[in-house]
């Protein structure tokens, strides 16, 4: 019996480039005002990943301007319910009118954080990354619209990203 060598190398894959073909670019929004952005933002829903497996609840990021310097403060409650942070800076992807940063907080490696989508009015914000392994749903409060959330998965399903994988964040404040 012959055996097909197509899952085989779909198995071996780097980097989830999948057997599916090349994916489009991931577009990001045109403009960032980052001194709009600055603030705290809550985690209202993200695709897991293993740097933030000990984050159960109460998940935000807080992003300061420090002249061109982007300071990024993580936080979150793990199972005892103890806050974990970290802290990181970021920078901004040249020409990309500031919808591409590239943040650390492990220098001198960096990963990106593309906004790929962003309410007008800075209350709600769609970021990945062009892998699409990597996705949140920030909001300045930690409830969010339920229309709203349901937007922004389908957004991020359209951009390729697996919609069903997403998890809500719990929090504990109103």
């Amino acid at each position: 019996m012959k055996r097909s060598l197509a899952p085989i190398l779909c198995a071996v894959t780097l980097l989830g480039a999948g057997c599916a073909g090349p994916r489009p670019p991931l577009p990001t929004v045109e403009t960032v005002d980052l001194d709009r952005y600055a603030g705290r933002w809550y985690e209202i829903a993200r695709l897991p990943n293993r740097f933030q497996a000990k984050c159960l609840w109460d998940t935000r990021a807080t992003y300061n301007r420090e002249g061109e310097r982007i300071t990024v403060l993580n936080e979150c409650r793990t199972e005892d319910g103890s806050l974990d942070s970290a802290h990181g800076i970021a920078r901004v992807v040249e020409g990309s009118g500031n919808g591409k940063l590239r943040v650390s907080f492990f220098r001198p490696f960096y990963g990106d954080y593309w906004i790929l989508a962003l309410d007008p009015d800075y209350r709600w914000v769609l970021v990945g990354e062009p892998t699409r392994r990597y996705a949140w749903i920030l909001a300045r409060t930690p409830r969010l619209d339920s229309d709203i959330r349901e937007t922004l998965f389908d957004r991020a399903a359209t951009l390729g990203f697996d919609r069903s994988a997403f998890r809500a964040t719990p929090h504990t404040q109103q």
